[in-house]
């Protein structure tokens, strides 16, 4: 447990770093953009790494048992996350997490300035009914609520960032999903980064269930729905 707790909080400092300004731009500035994005990628990508593995060494302990039905909760969700975090990241969003900061926000950002938490969220609540042990659960949970308090966490920094044009941005946008449009404050479109996580988000959820899925985590995604594990 010692050893799934320290990653656990290896990966929560990690992915605070981009919400505390200082310690973002005191990287940047030794660093230089680049080398800071890369070098963030890859020790993030080890540091979830070690917390799954971490995870899968930790006893069984059912909390559950296992129904073909939960496995639709997987099905349902994960690939709705999967669309929202690569639209996000690929999206122009001044709000939240992104690959692109500056400029107007595109077309995701009218269905919620979080798109990169949401899916994140979706994500992990979708992986949650079908694996009924205390590992999981404290993982895909954990991440659950890590989510969540981005939420207020990113909200505050936008604040911060935006100033006075704060009150003005905010109002075309939301943190709940669509509740924007519904209110008549945004409209839905759609633009090329949205285009462009519809089309990588299809061809990972073919390649995760022809057989990647169970490559990387030895479960495979459609004998779920039978009943097999």
């Amino acid at each position: 447990m010692s050893q799934f707790l320290l990653a656990f909080t290896l990966f929560l400092v990690l992915h605070s770093v981009p919400a505390v300004p200082r310690v973002r731009g005191a990287l940047i500035g030794t660093l230089g953009h680049a080398t800071y994005i890369a070098s963030y990628s890859v020790v993030s990508t080890v540091a979830l790494a070690w917390l799954f593995l971490s995870t899968l060494n930790l006893d069984y302990i059912e909390i559950w048992q296992f129904r073909p039905w939960q496995a639709w909760c997987t099905f349902i969700l994960a690939p709705i996350g999967l669309f929202l975090v690569l639209a996000g990241l690929l999206s122009r969003n001044p709000f939240s997490i992104s690959f692109r900061k500056k400029g107007e926000p595109d077309a995701i950002v009218t269905v919620t300035r979080h798109p990169v938490l949401w899916g994140f969220l979706a994500w992990s609540v979708g992986h949650i009914a079908p694996n009924g042990d205390l590992r999981f659960l404290l993982l895909f949970g954990g991440f659950a609520l890590f989510s969540v308090g981005g939420f207020f966490m990113l909200d505050r920094r936008a604040r911060r960032a935006l100033g006075p044009s704060w009150a003005t941005a905010s109002s075309r946008t939301s943190i709940i999903p669509f509740a924007a449009v519904v209110r008549g404050q945004a409209r839905l479109r759609i633009d090329w980064p949205m285009v462009a996580a519809i089309l990588c988000t299809a061809v990972l959820v073919i390649w995760l269930l022809g057989g990647g899925h169970a490559a990387l985590v030895g479960a495979d995604p459609l004998a779920l729905l039978t009943g097999w594990r």
